[in-house]
């Protein structure tokens, strides 16, 4: 495990600096999570998840994406518990990010944020579809988009956690413009001893008053 501690920076410019990595793992603050857990489809009746009732038009081929293994990253801000971030990425051929999902557990808490990152031009109000070997369907809502990127975030399941740590593949699908569905397939055989296991990095950050 390797440590590492930003520069300081002066009075408050160190508070500005460490807003962007707080604000992508304190997802807390975002609506999804006032929400209930993402449940598996048809768990329970009367209930709906994002797009349950959506019907895409087809399918198509994805390109090819070539994942990373699983990553696991923690970060410690003083006074705060410690959280971290179970990992996996994909990129096209060209290089270009595909996806990439993350775990987010903090240090004390048992809810878990799963926050995945996806390509602009996709059909958002279907949300994202995971579905673990030939286990049940879950749906993770889109939060927002930046310029080349969209976010997808929720609280998830406990069952979901445990199904992801036992299986084998876990296949991703998502709706784009013209309605028809692509999915992609990635692996689950490093998860749970990445997430068990000690953080290949730790980040501190200093906030000087």
């Amino acid at each position: 495990m390797t440590k590492q501690r930003p520069s300081r920076l002066p009075g408050g410019s160190s508070l500005l600096a460490a807003m962007p990595i707080l604000l992508l793992l304190d997802l807390g603050m975002a609506p999804a999570y006032a929400q209930q857990p993402a449940k598996p489809e048809g768990s329970q009746p009367g209930e709906k998840s994002a797009g349950q009732e959506f019907a895409p038009r087809g399918e198509r081929a994805a390109r090819e994406i070539k994942y990373s293994d699983w990553r696991k990253t923690c970060f410690k801000t003083p006074g705060t518990n410690m959280v971290c971030r179970t990992s996996i990425a994909g990129t096209f051929e060209t290089g270009q990010s595909a996806v990439r999902i993350d775990l987010i557990e903090r240090e004390g808490e048992k809810a878990a944020r799963l926050q995945l990152f996806l390509p602009v031009g996709l059909y958002l109000q279907a949300g994202v579809r995971l579905t673990i070997d030939q286990g049940a369907t879950y749906r993770i809502p889109y939060m927002w988009c930046l310029t080349n990127t969209c976010i997808a975030a929720d609280v998830v399941n406990p069952k979901l956690v445990k199904e992801m740590e036992t299986g084998k593949k876990l296949l991703l699908e998502v709706v784009d413009s013209s309605v028809l569905t692509v999915s992609t397939s990635l692996p689950l055989n490093q998860f749970a001893t990445v997430r068990q296991g000690t953080p290949a990095q730790t980040f501190e950050q200093a906030i000087d008053e």
